[in-house]
């Protein structure tokens, strides 16, 4: 695996390395021990995907309130998708900021956030399937999220959105979210 900055610090472009023959192709997908070697928490608590039916279907942007921030793995695994993270650590210098990267299953490329970053994406092809592989439990009392639309964060989203949960079209704004919800950046490092 190739493991690459992006102007977030924390966020790591990994594109797979793949080694092919007659029988098609291996790729390494995860290695606790290359992650550590790189900073990243190797540990996984949970494994799940999602599937979107439709392209423009639009998740996000996710995150669970600290004390339970996770650390995420992304990859599409059939289709494409616009893959965004937005920082959320109090105190950062990037806060607010996003990057986003085209997340294809011919591409090989995963992306990954430490505890502090906001995840959401967008499909760009129908019946797109996402794999995530994520350090901590899921508490449904502290999942939430931003605003896919908030103004101050301004991502460029490639499609109108055409399939969105009611949940996430009534997600805060950044500004609105309470910051003792959010991890600190000097808690990050």
């Amino acid at each position: 695996m190739r493991f690459s900055d992006t102007a977030l610090p924390g966020v790591k472009l990994i594109a797979m390395e793949s080694v092919g023959d007659s029988r098609g192709h291996f790729a390494r997908t995860f290695c606790a021990r290359e992650f550590a070697a790189q900073g990243l928490n190797p540990e996984i608590a949970q494994a799940s995907v999602s599937f979107n039916a439709r392209k423009g279907t639009l998740r996000g942007l996710h995150f669970q309130c600290n004390p339970a921030m996770e650390d995420k793995l992304v990859r599409c695994i059939r289709g494409a998708i616009f893959d965004v993270m937005v920082d959320i650590r109090t105190g950062s210098p990037t806060f607010g900021r996003w990057v986003a990267y085209d997340l294809t299953e011919d591409n090989s490329l995963q992306l990954y956030a430490p505890k502090g970053f906001a995840h959401g994406f967008q499909a760009l092809t129908d019946n797109v399937l996402v794999s995530y592989q994520i350090a901590q439990f899921y508490e449904p009392a502290r999942s939430t999220g931003v605003r896919w639309d908030d103004p101050d964060v301004g991502i460029s989203w490639p499609l109108p959105p055409v399939e969105q949960s009611p949940r996430d079209l009534t997600l805060p704004r950044l500004k609105e979210i309470d910051p003792t919800q959010l991890m600190s950046f000097a808690d990050s490092r």
